[in-house]
């Protein structure tokens, strides 16, 4: 019987739910869908969804935490952002870069280590400084890691592995080319989730995912949270992952710590 948490009311509120604190996910991974459906149906400006957005992945964080959860990775710019109008995208780096600075100072005190993955050094200069700046300042931290997917694609990071590849002259199996990945040292996640009720991956870990378990929730992103995460993870609990395997085998993933 898992032994009940002192002091640890997220923990406390898995217990209620049915969690079990031995079985969590290492690393889940989030694909914050739905800033700007939120605000529309406030008649709201998009770019107060995305601020809004902020506030649940600052929630979630805490959760996420607070429960256990080793690693977790936000969906928070995509490559192909870009594409959308001029007046969003600028809003939306300077809620990036304006919550790189607000956030450190609590990310280091909650000891939370943030990390960076996506082709970072094609976003703007002040944006660049201050993620890299909140980066160094928590790189000792040894508690949860948020790993913030900034300017980045799936087959972009696949593309820039091959690139490494052939530069170096390698010739890679799987193990090889885990080692060219933006953050190689990262376990695959055990469970991704999308927010707004969209079923797809949208280009997110393409790589990394292969075997993970996909939740959807239909609530758009601002009102996820850790009631949200925690569902999530129930649900996550319930499924069988076989990797392959029949029913009833052994279901730990060869590779992973």
């Amino acid at each position: 019987m898992t032994a009940r948490p002192a002091g640890n009311p997220v923990q406390e509120r898995a217990l209620q739910l049915g969690i079990d604190l031995a079985r969590l996910p290492v690393h889940v991974a989030l694909i914050m869908d739905g800033n700007g459906r939120w605000a529309q149906d406030r008649g709201l400006s998009r770019l107060a969804g995305h601020a809004e957005g902020h506030l649940a992945l600052r929630a979630t964080l805490v959760a996420a935490s607070e429960l256990g959860i080793r690693y977790l990775t936000a969906y928070g710019f995509s490559a192909e952002n870009w594409r959308r109008p001029d007046q969003e995208v600028s809003g939306i780096m300077e809620v990036i870069a304006n919550a790189a600075s607000e956030e450190t100072q609590s990310l280091i005190e909650n000891n939370v280590r943030a990390r960076l993955s996506g082709r970072i050094h094609e976003m703007p200069a002040e944006v660049q400084e201050r993620l890299r700046s909140m980066e160094a300042q928590t790189s000792n931290c040894t508690g949860t890691q948020l790993i913030l997917a900034l300017n980045y694609g799936g087959r972009a990071e696949i593309v820039d592995a091959v690139r490494l590849a052939v530069e170096r002259g390698l010739s890679v199996d799987e193990d090889d080319f885990r080692s060219l990945l933006y953050l190689p040292d990262v376990p695959d996640p055990e469970l991704v989730v999308r927010t707004s009720g969209e079923v797809r991956l949208s280009n997110f870990l393409v790589w990394q995912s292969a075997y993970s378990e996909l939740v959807i929730r239909k609530e758009n992103w601002p009102e996820f949270g850790a009631d949200g995460l925690l569902a999530s993870v129930l649900e996550y609990q319930q499924r069988d992952r076989r990797f392959g395997g029949l029913s009833g085998e052994e279901t730990e993933r060869p590779g992973l710590l």
